[in-house]
Order: structure tokens, then sequence, then C-alpha cells
């Protein structure tokens, strides 16, 4: 993850002018995350945010739930310097630097959070950490992720990667997008079929899975603990 961890080092300060024209219809994704989480707005939840980046995602929660308590974890100082920024006005606000995969959480949370992070790890891993989620949610807790997917066949993986990049020449030189996006996707990157997360997550011990968004391989999903 060294090499995922300088990158947004490095991206830190435009990151958040940059997301929007990398990921499409990202403020869509954001509010979609945020609204799946089924909690009274004057509830004080616990909320975990895994790969926090600049605040973008906790910010949402905090707006939608102002006594909400958020811990924010990100790998890259430089993100996590950013989200202290965004998230300054408000209380109950707690912010880790580390890579999310060390951690031994100790509470139990009412929801975890993350967005365009557990991407980064390989697909095993991936499958794995859903049951550590799993184990850090209070029963009856919920875990949604806004993240990259893949089609489940080569023909739909094919047309998934086209739209991507069909969208980020709107913002983008053809040049810029094939000698620096393309490469960085190939080399940090590990997504999986959207169809591949959904049985992980049963088989995590979660109910009610369900895709809330999805445009072609950006995907919002997740569901509650139940076991």
């Amino acid at each position: 993850m060294e090499h995922v961890k300088n990158h947004f080092e490095e991206e830190a300060e435009i990151f958040d002018e940059l997301i929007r024209t990398i990921i499409p219809f990202y403020k869509d994704m954001v509010d979609s995350l945020v609204l799946s989480l089924p909690f009274n707005q004057k509830e004080g939840i616990k909320v975990l945010d895994l790969g926090c980046g600049t605040g973008n995602i906790s910010l949402k929660v905090k707006e939608r739930f102002p006594s909400g308590h958020i811990t924010c974890v990100d790998l890259a100082e430089n993100m996590i310097k950013m989200a202290e920024s965004k998230l300054s006005p408000y209380m109950d606000v707690e912010f880790i630097t580390a890579d999310f995969r060390d951690l031994d959480y100790k509470e139990e949370y009412d929801a975890v959070i993350s967005s365009l992070a557990l991407h980064h790890l390989q697909p095993g891993d991936q499958k794995s950490f859903y049951r550590r989620i799993n184990h850090f949610l209070k029963m009856g807790g919920v875990f949604y992720t806004a993240d990259i997917v893949l089609g489940n066949t080569s023909y739909l993986k094919e047309i998934y990667l086209d739209k991507w990049v069909e969208f980020m020449l709107e913002n983008h030189s053809q040049e810029e997008v094939e000698k620096i996006w393309l490469p960085k996707h190939r080399e940090e990157d590990h997504p999986s079929p959207l169809i591949n997360h959904v049985q992980w997550l049963k088989e995590a011990g979660f109910t009610d899975v369900d895709v809330v968004w999805k445009y072609y391989m950006f995907g919002v999903y997740g569901g509650k603990k139940y076991r």
C-alpha cells in the first residue's frame, strides 16, 4: 500500500477538485451512501470512516447526523490534515493516521462507511475484511461503501472501462488519461465484480444486502449486521 499512500499524500490539496473530474456523478454517489444510513437524524450514532480521504463523506454524515461521533481513518497524513480542516467546525470527530487494516478496533460502531478505499486491497483481502468489519459493528449496525467494481463478464468489464474513460476525457486530455490515470488504475486498484461483493457480504454475516446506487464501474452497496 506504500505507493497508494504516496499517491494520496501528493494529491491531497487538489483531491476535492480532482475527484469530481475523475469519478462520474461523485456527488450522487456520496449522497446515496449517506442516505443509506438508517438512523434518526437526532441520534448520536458512532460512525467509523475507513479511508476518509479529505473528509467528504464524514462531512456529509455530520451534516445529516449533527450529534453523531465519527472516527476518521486514513493512511495519508496530508489527507487527514485536509479532513481535520474541513470538519473543524464540528465536535465529536476523531482522526487517526494509519492503515485501516492494521488497527484493532475496540469499540462497536453503529455504522462503518468507506469510499473509494477497499478496492486497493487484493480481492481475497476484500472478502476477509468484510468479516473484520462485521466484528466491530453493533448488532443491527450497518456497513456501506462506495467503490470501484467490475462487470461480471469480459464484455461488461470492457464497457465499464470505456464509459469511465469517456467521462474522464470530458475533463482531461487523452494523453493525461492514458499516461496518468489508467496506469495508476492498473497499478493501484484491484476491483472485484459487484456480484462477488454481494455474496461476500452475505457470507460475512450481513443481511439486507443491497446495491443502493450504481453507474457502470462505480457502486454503493452494503448491508446490516445480523450475526
